[in-house]
């Protein structure tokens, strides 16, 4: 409430500057300006959805969902590598309001029966481990969290070295004791089945990694737009009023006012 009444002051104070015949336009709507950011619908009628949307007091509408995105991926591929810190991150970090993200750790690997292994990896047995380290890590704590652990593991120089301080780093809640008994227990090949029937499932099928889908669809042009502009490409398939970092909109006052 205080920060719609900062909002109202400033707007009212601009009105209130034709009466010294300075041109400004006055907001014309049934509302007085104590409401004008109470909804998007409102802020439109008032003609101030923009210093609204400055001052970070309409969020995204509900009623429009996410930009789903999930990621097919395989832990020690240089190119999901490169695709999820340089990209995919950096864009959930700032657009996490209209995005979505789902992780699927398996990619290229197959399931098999094999009295030592129950999966062969593309970069080998150290792959299948890191697959199956996230995949636990993606059960045991939020979507949220889990993604920035999976984005430290993934941008670090080695990989699976990474894991245990990462998690430590963003889920100090969560012990390793219960990520390895995950991944060296029965929950840990469940949860890597499930990401084999989900990546068996695409449609079309995945031909390389990593493979992106945008609200359950792959196209070879969305895939190559978020291959250069992932940031972009959510800006322009979400189908709602575009937050101020799609728009460029300066934002004039932190939330702290």
């Amino acid at each position: 409430m205080e920060l719609l009444g900062v909002l109202a002051v400033v707007l009212v104070v601009s009105v209130d500057r034709t009466a010294l015949g300075i041109s400004h336009p006055k907001p014309s709507c049934r509302y007085p300006p104590s409401q004008w950011c109470r909804s998007l619908e409102i802020a439109i009628e008032c003609k101030v959805q923009k210093q609204c949307m400055e001052l970070n007091a309409i969020k995204p509408n509900e009623t429009v969902p996410p930009v789903s995105i999930t990621l097919y991926y395989e832990t020690l591929c240089p190119d999901c590598r490169i695709f999820i810190s340089e990209q995919l991150f950096p864009t959930w970090l700032m657009l996490k309001d209209i995005m979505s993200v789902t992780l699927v750790p398996y990619g290229n690997a197959q399931e098999v029966q094999s009295p030592t292994s129950s999966f062969i990896c593309q970069h080998g047995e150290p792959e299948c481990k890191g697959n199956m380290i996230q995949a636990c890590i993606l059960h045991l704590t939020t979507n949220s969290l889990a993604f920035q652990i999976i984005y430290c593991m993934e941008s670090s120089a080695d990989v699976l070295s990474a894991a245990q301080p990462c998690l430590h780093l963003y889920a100090p809640s969560v012990s390793w004791s219960s990520v390895n008994s995950c991944v060296s227990g029965d929950l840990g090949f469940r949860l890597m089945h499930g990401n084999a029937v989900m990546t068996r499932a695409l449609n079309p099928p995945h031909t390389h990694v990593p493979w992106v889908t945008f609200n359950g669809e792959y196209t070879e042009e969305n895939e190559e737009k978020a291959m250069s502009s992932l940031f972009h490409l959510v800006c322009e398939l979400y189908q709602a009023m575009k937050p101020p970092a799609c728009t460029g909109a300066s934002v004039k006052l932190s939330r702290s006012v």
